[in-house]
């Protein structure tokens, strides 16, 4: 088929970008231009074994001794890391397992769950990264429709797998209690001892894997990734000043996009990466300060707990390393994005994306406090577009569009066979949004949150916001529910600060005096705690059943 001047143009582009996102890659440090027998080798181990697996092999060649991860137990090098996941990956293929099969991981932030990413892809296996909030129900439904073949847990989650068949192999990643091993269960650690270290033979292609989406309004899809073009870590380092071989803390969640992405890039630049099991706000400052982290993972509830224990306390540690926070997972309101800043400096970066579409905009420092919220701006090889419910290309700013987006990553359907909403290569995130005069992005809320109030649309995003600005919330957020006259109605969930005298009739008052009168909530409820998944997310559909009496 003859090209059109269309597609010639697309394809020029795109090498443009991939030219410029591998100077990108070169700058930041990923990779290095002037030892290309290392980028040949690099780009040859990625299509054999995946990135996770390599980007550790290749720290291991070049920085065998520096530290490569840090948990409750003490540290590991590259070397260590590198070692253990061959051992890992040979013991599995061992007990039976082939390249291609899926297995489940169920494992809070620690060494077994790294080695089980990077073991998997040695040995070939798709890596199935199951949620830690999931009840039993949940995660027996996930398993069995992602064909799992053997589950490795921590200790905790045993009882999640009593929905499974007894016959499924099972393998503990960490043990609270090392003389009470569960009933026997292996460990990865006996079968890292008793298997050789030699990297597996190559499989005939990479394992993959898969990322669940977040599940907030039902069951988690799978969005899996056989393969990710080697420029996909320019999208991160492009517009986020990652350290080289310095420190980072990740308090998200690895099993999810952002944490794993971040890890990933993390490696690649033979950083050390401090992980925590369970996150706690003053833990969080305390291993900052003495690890002098430069770089901070985190989600927007997470900071905000944070910021929850006061100046005093914050006073209390030395965070003047921190160069970094970068924040993913849920929206950032333009109060919390000030509030950050006001309290750590100018570090700020609020990435957007969705597990399908990888990252697709950042926002600097600068541009946050040019406009609080924002998600700035796309980076390398990434590109955003607005479209109307007709499909077609919204161009002028301040107008509201679904979000679409297309990346170096590209979305290959979901496990169940669905897909998203693509229009001229451009994929659906879910959301809707806006561009503004300076040609920052903003997030509105989901398209599927919009709800029609007595004939006008409203986003409860926005009111969320406001709500988040007004002193004596803690935390807030609205959502719609069913009403008889309007077809729907918005409530608002408050968790008021301590010692806040606020009722409802003063929230609804502030909303009526900043926003129309049909985005003033009909229901305000008090609670102590909005209930979050894992990753941070508002579970919505627990606050639209909430029972008012």
């Amino acid at each position: 088929m003859p090209l059109t001047s269309n597609r010639i143009r697309e394809r020029l582009h795109t090498a443009a970008a991939d030219a410029s996102a591998v100077a990108t890659l070169h700058r930041s440090g990923v990779i290095d231009l002037t030892r290309p027998d290392r980028v040949l080798w690099t780009a040859r181990s990625n299509r054999r074994y995946g990135p996770q697996a390599t980007l550790i092999m290749k720290a291991a060649k070049e920085f065998p001794d520096a530290p490569a991860l840090v948990d409750e137990r003490g540290v590991l090098t590259y070397r260590e890391l590198d070692k253990q996941s061959n051992a890992l990956a040979n013991a599995l293929l061992a007990r039976g397992l082939r390249p291609g099969s899926v297995i489940g991981v169920l494992a809070r932030d620690h060494r077994g769950l790294v080695l089980t990413i990077s073991a998997a892809g040695r040995a070939g296996l798709r890596l199935a990264m199951m949620n830690t909030g999931f009840a039993r129900p949940q995660f027996a439904e996930v398993a069995v429709r992602e064909k799992v073949r053997a589950v490795l847990h921590d200790e905790e989650f045993t009882d999640l797998l009593s929905a499974l068949p007894a016959d499924l192999p099972r393998l503990l990643t960490w043990t609270d209690s090392a003389p009470t091993v569960s009933l026997g269960t292996p460990t990865i650690d006996g079968l890292i001892a008793s298997a050789g270290t030699e990297l597996p033979a190559p499989p005939e292609r990479p394992g993959g894997f898969i990322i669940l989406t977040s599940g907030t309004t039902g069951l988690p899809k799978g969005a899996p990734r056989t393969s990710l073009s080697p420029v996909t870590s320019a999208m991160f380092v492009d517009r986020i000043p990652f350290p080289r071989r310095g420190t980072v803390l990740i308090a998200s969640p690895i099993f999810h996009s952002t944490g794993f992405a971040t890890w990933t890039i993390a490696a690649a630049l033979a950083n050390q990466v401090v992980t925590m099991r369970r996150f706690d706000a003053e833990t969080t400052l305390a291993t900052l300060a003495a690890h002098r982290a430069e770089m901070l993972v985190a989600v927007p509830t997470m900071l905000n707990r944070i910021l929850a224990l006061g100046t005093e306390v914050l006073a209390r540690y030395d965070l003047s390393a921190l160069r970094v926070i970068a924040v993913a997972g849920s929206a950032v309101s333009p109060e919390l994005s000030e509030r950050i800043q006001d309290a750590f400096g100018e570090v700020l970066y609020n990435l957007y994306g969705s597990t399908e579409v990888a990252i697709c905009s950042v926002a600097q420092p600068a541009e946050l406090r040019l406009a609080p919220g924002t998600v700035g701006r796309p980076p390398v090889t990434a590109q955003v577009a607005l479209f109307d419910d007709n499909d077609r290309r919204i161009e002028r700013p301040l107008v509201k569009g679904r979000i679409f987006a297309r990346t170096a990553a590209p979305f290959e359907g979901y496990t169940d066979g669905r897909t998203k909403q693509i229009i001229d290569g451009y994929m659906s995130t879910g959301d809707m949004g806006h561009f503004d005069r300076h040609g920052l992005l903003h997030v509105d809320g989901r398209d599927d949150d919009m709800i029609v109030s007595g004939g006008e649309n409203v986003y409860p995003l926005e009111v969320e916001n406001l709500l988040a600005a007004l002193p004596g919330v803690h935390d807030a957020a609205v959502v719609g529910v069913p009403d008889g006259d309007f077809g729907k109605r918005l409530r608002a969930v408050i968790v008021a600060a301590p010692g806040s005298s606020l009722d409802a009739h003063a929230v609804k008052d502030h909303v009526r005096a900043h926003l129309a009168r049909y985005k003033v909530p009909r229901d305000v409820i008090f609670l102590d705690e909005l209930p979050r998944n894992a990753t941070g997310k508002v579970v919505r559909r627990t606050l639209e059943k909430l029972d008012l009496a």
